[in-house]
């Protein structure tokens, strides 16, 4: 089987082997798109009054391009030599600058802080940081064959991020807003990306609270892509790809509520609620231990599979044991009934048992802005 991961679904086509069966799924994916589950960090009802939503499209948007190392350096001089190397659609001019141009930018997030944390080999070296910026995730997957590998896009304030439909979410500083690149051969496991990242934020989150003595938060997953803390949702992965010279070109955009109380809770306030008001986390120490677990992860992914992290994954997520509600078809009339979640199938939807002992996995219906609310049962042999 082959898979292609649009905005958070996994879309699985058994014994795709040619170029036009990997067209066909595409087709299918861009079906799926039109109605697609997202992630949506909605933490701010509306711009600030004083910046209209129209002069945010009109303004020229500045992008800064840094690099740990003397190659991606070399990298971000060559693309700033052109500055139409990099392109967004509907938006207006790119401008693009150096790290060296940032000191003269208001920023929350401190790229040399980030660089001198990061100690990875490929994934977050090379960086693309957007005072605003529409979305992230678009920037990096509609020009996702001029930028490096692991490349990362980072904006402070993002007003066109992907919502649900036709939904626009605006995502205000305080979030920890971005995007990154990945390539892979095999399609079979590449609906199971979205889980290694998910896995992958919530042990950064607790290897830094370890780190810095700090009490341990306890965000879990809540399948397929949404983060939570003490009930409220605090982040999300969306994940998309495109197939192209044999290999799948996979954008990966995750958002974290870090510092803003409102509507829900972020993890600075629960952190401070259950320790002192001096205990913080930071975005720069979030990125970059983030970015050190999921190389570590990924490796370990692309060389066994899932199954070395399923042990891990499944003590950081919300179904264990989980009792949910299906919707069978029968005689013609739709019937609910309850069946337990048991895990993942190797195809990334969930397995669970019906009361009949009958093995199931679960798919959602693609309607639902909530997974758990329209889940439809294929059974298994």
């Amino acid at each position: 089987m082959i898979g292609i991961v649009v905005n958070g679904f996994a879309v699985v086509t058994p014994y795709l082997v040619d170029s036009a069966a990997i067209e066909a799924a595409s087709v299918r994916a861009h079906e799926l798109t039109q109605k697609r589950q997202t992630f949506s960090l909605n933490l701010s009802h509306s711009l600030p009054r004083n910046i209209p939503a129209l002069s945010m499209e009109s303004e020229a948007l500045h992008l800064f391009l840094c690099g740990k190392s003397l190659a991606e350096k070399e990298v971000a001089t060559s693309l700033k030599s052109n500055q139409h190397s990099l392109q967004l659609s509907n938006s207006s001019q790119l401008v693009l600058g150096l790290q060296s141009d940032i000191r003269n930018c208001m920023s929350s997030f401190d790229v040399n802080s980030f660089l001198t944390s990061l100690s990875t080999s490929r994934f977050g070296r090379f960086l693309i940081w957007c005072p605003r910026l529409p979305s992230t995730h678009d920037l990096v997957s509609q020009n996702f064959s001029n930028l490096p590998v692991g490349a990362v896009c980072v904006a402070d304030f993002q007003f066109k991020g992907r919502g649900r439909s036709t939904n626009v979410w605006e995502s205000p500083p305080g979030c920890l807003m971005f995007s990154f690149t990945i390539e892979m051969e095999d399609g079979r496991v590449v609906p199971l990306v979205q889980y290694v990242a998910s896995l992958a934020l919530t042990e950064a989150i607790k290897h830094l609270c370890f780190e810095n003595g700090f009490p341990q938060l306890g965000v879990k997953i809540k399948w397929p892509n949404d983060l939570f803390l003490n009930g409220s949702k605090v982040g999300g992965i969306l994940c998309t790809s495109t197939y192209k010279s044999k290999k799948f070109n996979i954008s990966v955009g995750i958002g974290l509520n870090i510092d803003n109380k409102q509507p829900t809770t972020c993890l600075n306030a629960r952190l401070q609620q259950i320790a002192s008001k001096s205990c913080r986390l930071l975005k720069e120490d979030i990125l970059a231990s983030f970015f050190d677990k999921f190389e570590n992860f990924f490796e370990l992914f692309l060389s066994q599979g899932f199954q070395p992290l399923e042990e891990l994954y499944y003590q950081t997520w919300l179904h264990n044991g989980q009792r949910v509600v299906v919707r069978d078809i029968c005689e013609g009339q739709p019937v609910d009934n309850a069946v337990t979640i048991q895990g993942l199938t190797p195809s990334g939807y969930l397995l669970a048992i019906g009361g009949d002992g009958q093995m199931c996995e679960l798919h959602p219906d693609g309607n639902s802005l909530d997974f758990f609310k329209g889940l439809v049962r294929h059974k298994m042999s």
